[in-house]
């Protein structure tokens, strides 16, 4: 059973990555109906937090039927990061988690997500600070380090875990090979060797089907994987991938009947929590993943992103229903 704090996930759980602009309430909800154990907000800026950014403090929203959640945080400064955490204890999730591993221009060249990997002793020095100033389970997300010459991952777990965490999440990349280029879990298989290591670990990286999965999960060893893009239009790959591992079998891929489904509930979330202009505008990122693999799709899908209202974007999916009742995915 693998336990952060006094939170039991199951033998081998699958997390929902903390994904910008992605992982809100909405999107979080249908991944949860589709079998991922425990789920990050999008990361929230500890400044934005202080400042009580309307923006930063919306992504505090969690939901009871979302548990065990995690709210995750980033920054440069020791001081706001602690002021930050004490601010996201109040929003009571079950989980802090700390971004130490985003790699976009305008948050890692301040020092803060991927950019701590530059200043060790200081990423350790935060851990510190934030584990000391709350009273849920800590946990950190990063990278294999800065780039391949700065690699020091088995030191960084450790440390952090004597400071207080209570799991690390790996994605096996590097700040500086961002999203691109093969994710390297050998590195995953160091960490989990480490024999002075006994937190959780979970993998992240490349996880984009259920073979992949258990290739991964046997090879290197990880207490479980977290599953950031393989996801998006795709909540069913949870469901998909534990079917897999506990059977050797796979379970039939979703119909057109069921991303229509799928999708209108997402639609119905998204507008129930940000409002109808809102709501619509910033589901228009998802349909093409809803509905990846259907032919002469396009026409749909630009009527999609230009619909205005909720009974618009309803009565296209009903189109699309009507359309492709005879296609087969």
């Amino acid at each position: 059973m693998v336990k952060i704090g006094k939170l039991e996930l199951g033998e081998f759980p699958l997390l929902l990555a903390p994904m910008e602009d992605v992982s809100d309430p909405p999107f979080r909800a249908v991944c949860k109906q589709h079998g991922a154990d425990l789920m990050y907000t999008e990361f929230i800026s500890s400044e934005g937090l202080i400042r009580d950014a309307a923006k930063s403090v919306a992504k505090l929203d969690i939901f009871d039927y979302e548990r065990p959640i995690g709210i995750q945080i980033f920054g440069n400064e020791i001081e706001s990061m602690r002021e930050a955490a004490a601010i996201v204890e109040q929003a009571n999730p079950d989980i802090l988690d700390i971004n130490y591993g985003c790699p976009v221009n305008k948050v890692a060249c301040k020092g803060a997500g991927a950019g701590i990997l530059l200043d060790i002793d200081k990423m350790v020095s935060m851990t510190a600070e934030i584990v000391k100033s709350v009273n849920i389970p800590v946990t950190v997300k990063t990278r294999l380090g800065w780039d391949h010459n700065t690699i020091r991952i088995v030191e960084v777990a450790e440390r952090l875990q004597d400071v207080g965490i209570q799991a690390i999440s790996i994605h096996a990349r590097t700040r500086a090979q961002m999203y691109k280029g093969e994710a390297d879990w050998s590195y995953l298989n160091l960490v989990k060797a480490n024999p002075r290591l006994h937190i959780p670990v979970f993998g992240n990286g490349d996880i984009d089907s259920p073979e992949k999965a258990l290739e991964y999960k046997n090879k290197y060893n990880v207490d479980g994987m977290m599953i950031g893009r393989a996801s998006i239009g795709y909540p069913w790959i949870f469901n998909e991938i534990k079917h897999y591992l506990a059977t050797g079998t796979y379970l039939d891929p979703p119909g057109l009947e069921d991303r229509i489904a799928v999708a209108k509930k997402h639609l119905d979330f998204s507008v129930e929590w940000k409002g109808e202009k809102l709501g619509i505008l910033e589901m228009r990122r998802h349909y093409t993943n809803y509905f990846r693999g259907m032919p002469n799709f396009k026409q749909y899908r630009s009527e999609m992103v230009t619909a205005e209202t909720y009974e618009h974007v309803c009565e296209i999916l009903d189109n699309v229903a009507d359309i492709y009742a005879d296609h087969v995915f």
